[in-house]
């Protein structure tokens, strides 16, 4: 059984990926730069890009089972769904996962719609992303300075989002289904920099901006602030700095009982509960320190 793994080496991709291995399947991993992939030996490494189908015959001869991702280049979702679908179901793919971005594109419906044994998987915020997100602010200044501090999430370790795409590619019973994502609590921003200033043993705070200080501060061009939802508006919809920061104080000030919602998934499917933020700041509790003492 040769499991194909797209986006192989992003930061859900290489857990799937790890995964897999750990359960003993043969791993094909796809991506678009094999010289800079950095992966477990035994994976085999090909080059191939999602927003170009035509070149992926060689990808997914003899994969029983796929791992998709519905965007390419950034964050934008891909347009040619159907294309990878007709290619995957030529080439005797029995299951997908599909691991769902921003926003759906033109692969979920394909897949729907196919004979492939499909499950969307739909983490609404990684824990990963406050590497990027906070890590360089948090090294440098020892603040997060952001709207809404207490805006609850519940976010999921990249980790667990692996361990149930490879359970599901691995087992039966998952065809159909979507499961949403979550970690096992709901936390604002607030505590979790407080998690992480427990974990790096340093004085990290946050600090509350109120709208009016994020519009005179974040809509001044090339001012952008290093946060994922920012950056993913900014590749979907390119508009200005100005309505990239109206959207973003939409999304953070507007209650959403759907995406505050802790579900079991990853315990129904990985078998066991999902990791907590605390463990994840431990884990990578390095990358919030400043650079002299990492």
């Amino acid at each position: 059984m040769t499991v194909l793994v797209t986006g192989a080496t992003g930061t859900v991709g290489r857990q799937v990926v790890r995964h897999l291995l750990d359960r003993g399947r043969k791993v094909r991993a796809l991506t678009r730069d094999p010289g800079r992939a950095v992966l477990p030996h035994g994976v085999e490494v090909v080059a191939g890009d999602l927003t170009d189908a035509a070149g992926l015959e060689a990808a997914f001869d003899g994969v029983t089972a796929v791992h998709l991702i519905n965007f390419g280049v950034g964050y934008r979702p891909l347009t040619n769904g159907r294309d990878i679908v007709a290619l995957a179901e030529r080439a005797g793919v029995r299951k997908a996962t599909v691991l769902g971005g921003w926003q759906e594109g033109t692969l979920e419906p394909a897949v729907r719609a196919s004979g492939l044994e499909w499950t969307f998987l739909r983490p609404l915020q990684f824990m990963a992303n406050f590497l990027n997100d906070w890590g360089e602010s948090l090294r440098t200044t020892g603040r997060v300075r952001e709207p809404y501090g207490d805006r609850p999430s519940p976010p999921v370790d990249e980790y667990d989002i692996g361990a149930v795409a490879a359970a599901v590619l691995t087992q039966d019973g998952h065809g159909g289904r979507s499961y949403h994502l979550t970690g096992p609590e709901v936390l604002t921003a607030r505590r979790m920099v407080a998690i992480l200033a427990e974990a790096t043993g340093r004085d990290l705070r946050f600090e509350e901006l109120t709208p009016d200080q994020v519009r005179r501060e974040w809509s001044v061009p090339g001012r952008r602030p290093p946060l994922s939802l920012f950056r993913a508006f900014a590749e979907i919809d390119g508009a200005d700095e100005a309505d990239l920061v109206e959207r973003l104080l939409r999304v953070y000030g507007t209650p959403n009982e759907h995406a505050t919602t802790l579900t079991d998934h990853v315990e129904q499917v990985a078998g066991r509960p999902p990791r907590t933020f605390a463990q994840w700041a431990a884990e990578h509790a390095r990358h919030f320190l400043p650079t002299d003492s990492r």
